[in-house]
């Protein structure tokens, strides 16, 4: 397996991990008629944006690749509360690799980056009932900071925990 830095011709695969980790991971959690709603076809474009707007290594995505192709990925960049304050805004992994260690890797690529971009800490959010992604974080040092809010993704009331972590 390898970590790089994602290129815009990696949005379709980009795309079919967010969309596949999302239906099997947010199971329960988000509206099963949004999650099956979801289509990588629909995402591709946005992601292609997301990675060509990176500004290396402030912001930017990381894909995990492997023989069967790109498996996981990251996304980061500067948090909406400070622009000296990293956000890890997403981490996803297909489910057929969970457990592998990807995720592992994914979140410490992502946090060498981040440290090489000089940002001192970072913040990410995490829904509170995802006790599978809270736990994987809190392994990794990330500790609840007291912030909350409410997202209304699929038109459902979700409860998000921001998490926080130095870096360096």
């Amino acid at each position: 397996m390898r970590i790089r830095q994602a290129a815009p011709d990696d949005a379709s695969a980009v795309a079919g991990v967010h969309v596949r980790s999302w239906q099997v991971a947010f199971a329960g959690l988000v509206p099963q008629r949004y999650l099956d709603a979801m289509d990588p076809s629909r995402e591709e474009s946005g992601w292609k944006s997301r990675i060509a707007a990176a500004q290396w290594p402030s912001s930017g995505v990381l894909v995990a690749e492997t023989e069967a192709g790109i498996v996981g990925f990251a996304g980061f960049g500067a948090s909406e509360e400070s622009s000296a304050i990293a956000e890890i805004g997403t981490l996803y992994s297909m489910p057929e690799v969970w457990g592998a260690g990807i995720g592992k890797q994914l979140m410490a690529a992502a946090l060498r980056t981040l440290g090489q971009a000089d940002y001192a800490q970072a913040v990410l959010w995490v829904l509170e009932d995802n006790e599978r992604a809270r736990r994987f974080y809190q392994a990794a040092g990330w500790r609840p900071d007291g912030a909350a809010v409410v997202d209304t993704t699929g038109g459902a009331a979700l409860n998000k925990l921001r998490y926080r972590r130095p870096l360096g």
